[in-house]
């Protein structure tokens, strides 16, 4: 059994991102991107770490947590909704879509549905500017969304659980 896998996993994740890139220049990013990817957030308990790690104060990186969107210190749903806020997808109708994600969740956006199923996030420009309004669900981009598209992408995320 190695040392790794006797720490609760949050603090596994840490160290790991810490063992990979703390001797690097400008290791702040990449740790958080790796623990952010492995956990799905930022332990609030990870900041002192990094922060002991890299010489950093804790305001030092707990700001780099909080100034990020894409950063989140607490878990997210079993799946993430992000709606582009990005200015090709507002001109073809992001903002009612976004309205729309949120009656239809029944969450703010950073919010998650309250059966945990699924968090509502902003994103600004998922690279589908010609084919706009995009979202991210999970890992899957859809392009020229309609909220009854959406909806129906939104069920089947949850039959599949």
């Amino acid at each position: 059994m190695t040392a790794t896998s006797t720490r609760p996993r949050p603090l596994a994740a840490v160290h790991d991102a810490l063992a990979v890139h703390a001797n690097e220049p400008g290791a702040l990013l990449p740790i958080l991107h790796d623990v952010q990817d492995d956990l799905g957030y930022v332990p609030p308990d990870a900041v002192p770490m990094i922060a002991e790690a890299l010489n950093l104060s804790r305001a030092e990186v707990h700001g780099v947590v909080t100034y990020y969107h894409h950063f989140r210190d607490h878990p997210p749903g079993r799946t993430v909704l992000q709606v582009c806020r990005a200015e090709a997808c507002k001109a073809m109708g992001a903002d009612a879509l976004l309205d729309h994600a949120q009656r239809h969740l029944q969450c703010e956006l950073h919010g998650t549905t309250a059966d945990g199923a699924v968090t509502l996030e902003p994103v600004f420009c998922l690279g589908m500017c010609a084919s706009s309004p995009a979202v991210m669900l999970g890992d899957d981009v859809h392009a020229r969304m309609t909220p009854a598209k959406l909806d129906a992408l939104i069920a089947e995320a949850r039959s599949a659980e």
